[in-house]
């Protein structure tokens, strides 16, 4: 078939690569390039970059107004496949291919619809996730259901490991919704169950509260990194918590927010057992290990977590 595929970040990529393998993308649609790193260069954006490389014509735009819309159109594409553009789609776009267009979205819907599915499943301390490919209607992830796939959620991942997984997953079943839909054998069934929302995160969803025991500390720790990020405050100042886990059972019982060095760690007391912190950036420093850290403080005894 005759494909549009809509993506920017590197999860996207490996759903392009298994379509242009199997059906002809007549246009990539991703966001315009983005200044990254301390020099802020002007980037292409990873499906940008992967659609390069498979030499596939590219549209670059910041939303999908009435230009991109009469530039898709004039395309007559069967389907659009959608997957993490970070743009809405509209009528009359949304009705432009044939078979209008599918999205590959990372949960098991209607649970956890919107920007930040995977971090809010794993904020929430979901034991299951997984991928659904869906019709896109105007309503946020609302269209039905063309076809789910559960996956286990890896033990101690963090979002960006349980989304290179959902990544890889979501992308056969995606083709094989593709396929089905080219044949006329795909059918779709209408969500069932009470909707759960995934917003955006923000910089103050990484800030973690010793106040909870560790099993909510820790898979909120998991759910915002790498973005954007574990943090605590230190005398006032923020400090990122890069990569941590759970302490080991023989050690010392701390109070919330109570900080002690080890020689591999520095345990941060909760509600329950200590969280063991190994990675951390102070503000204004570049990343350094835990331990590092701790033997460039001053005044070890004065200081705790949140204050």
């Amino acid at each position: 078939m005759r494909l549009v595929f809509a993506g920017t970040p590197a999860v996207a990529v490996p759903t392009l690569r298994i379509l242009a393998a199997t059906h002809e993308i007549v246009a990539v649609v991703t966001r315009p390039d983005a200044p990254l790193g301390r020099k802020r260069v002007l980037t292409p954006s990873p499906v940008a970059a992967a659609a390069d490389e498979l030499g596939l014509p590219v549209i670059k735009a910041a939303r999908l107004d009435a230009e991109v819309t009469e530039r898709i159109s004039a395309l007559h594409a069967d389907l659009g496949v959608i997957v993490a553009y970070g743009g809405i789609v509209r009528e009359p776009l949304l009705s432009a291919p044939v078979h209008g267009w599918i999205n590959l979205h990372f949960s098991l819907l209607p649970r956890w619809r919107g920007a930040a599915p995977v971090q809010r499943a794993l904020i929430a301390g979901d034991a299951e996730i997984g991928v659904s490919v869906f019709q896109l209607v105007p309503q946020l992830d609302a269209g039905d259901v063309f076809a789910m796939r559960p996956v286990p959620v890896p033990s101690d991942a963090t979002a960006d490991v349980v989304l290179d997984v959902l990544a890889d997953d979501g992308a056969v079943l995606t083709a094989d919704v593709v396929d089905a839909i080219g044949e006329g054998s795909a059918v779709a069934t209408a969500q069932s169950g009470e909707p759960t929302l995934a917003p955006k995160l923000s910089l103050e969803d990484g800030l973690l509260d010793w106040s909870q025991p560790l099993g909510m500390i820790f898979a909120r720790l998991r759910g915002v990194t790498p973005e954007p990020g574990a943090h605590t405050t230190i005398d006032g100042a923020r400090l990122k918590i890069l990569a941590a886990e759970p302490a080991a059972s023989d050690s010392p019982a701390l109070a919330p927010g109570e900080l002690q060095g080890t020689k591999t760690a520095v345990l941060i007391g909760t509600a329950s057992n200590p969280l063991a912190v190994t990675r951390v950036q102070p503000a204004g420093k570049g990343a350094m290990s835990a331990t590092d850290w701790w033997r460039g403080l001053h005044g070890h005894d004065e200081l705790r977590a949140g204050s």
